[in-house]
Parts: structure tokens; sequence; C-alpha cells
């Protein structure tokens, strides 16, 4: 059974080279996401969205590993903005938005969704 590694496959879009910017094109990929606010090191919604997040991406690797779909579970990764800008550069995290997301492989459809999350909140 072959095992896709987005990391491997998708070099480009996950290893930048330190001092040097390129354009790349990404292409349309799917993503499990989940929205909060506040300081990643204390608000417990992050904590509870970054575990969600990695429950249900090994939830989806172990629904496919006996339908011959294996897959290494890629990387957490996140958007951060603010309503006002300036809380980045004086460090106000409590102001800070999220979006925290793991990629999922493009043959996830919202049935296959649907049964991992129903195995993943009865354990």
């Amino acid at each position: 059974m072959l095992k896709t590694d987005f990391k491997k496959q998708d070099k480009a879009l996950y290893s930048g080279k330190v001092g040097r910017f390129d354009v790349i094109d990404v292409p349309e990929m799917n993503f499990l996401m989940i929205d909060g606010v506040g300081d990643p090191n204390t608000a417990p919604a992050y904590g509870r969205a970054v575990a969600a997040l990695y429950g249900l991406s090994y939830g989806v690797k172990f629904y496919g590993k006996p339908r011959g779909l294996d897959h290494v579970v890629p990387p957490l990764e996140g958007l951060w903005w603010a309503d006002d800008m300036g809380s980045f550069t004086s460090r106000d995290k409590d102001s800070w938005k999220w979006r925290m997301m793991i990629r999922q492989p493009d043959w996830v459809g919202e049935e296959d969704l649907a049964e991992v999350l129903e195995s993943v909140v009865v354990k």
C-alpha cells in the first residue's frame, strides 16, 4: 500500500528557504479547520481545537487505511490575525484571532468525514 506524505509530495509548500522569498502556486487542498480567539499559550479553546483537529485527522487516517488509502498526518498549520494589527507588535495575544488547520487527503468527502466524526465522538 502506498502511503501519501504531503511534505514529500508537495515539498515546495512545506520547506521554504531561510532568507529567501519565492512565489509558488498553491493548489486547492482540503483542510479540517477550527477558528478561535485568544492567546494560544493560555486559551483553553486553543488546546481543545488542536486536540480536536488531531483526533479527527488520525481518525481519517485509520478510516482510510483498511481501504488502501494510507497517508502521513500532515503538520498543524495556522493563520493568525487581529482586528487591530498593533496587537501583534504589542504581543497582546488575548486579542489574536486564529484558524488552526490540518490538511486532509483529496479522497475525504463529507460522508467519510461524518463517519469519522461519529467514531471519534463515540470514543
